[in-house]
């Protein structure tokens, strides 16, 4: 039998980032981990595969890969970023 995909809200996949400033200074982490979204951006930028990254770091599950991926796409959707003089 095949795994079962399970779709999984935006909402649902968002709230797995958290904000903590307690927690790797306030920056946005999978869970409460201490897995920064950048980190993980990282590694798949680099060419890790999904399963790589679990394999290397068991306690992340892949919607946890999802959710940073879209916490990033959300970021990128910004219509505007104010530029201002040192």
């Amino acid at each position: 039998m095949q795994g079962i995909l399970i779709a999984v809200s935006e909402h649902e996949l968002l709230s797995r980032i958290t904000r903590d400033p307690n927690i790797c200074h306030g920056k946005p982490v999978v869970r409460g981990l201490r897995y920064p979204v950048s980190t993980v951006l990282e590694w798949l930028a680099s060419g890790m595969t999904a399963e790589e990254i679990l394999q290397d770091y068991p306690d992340l599950e892949m919607d946890d890969l999802r959710a940073a991926l879209l916490y990033a796409a959300r970021l990128s959707e910004v219509k505007r970023v104010e530029l201002f003089a040192r």
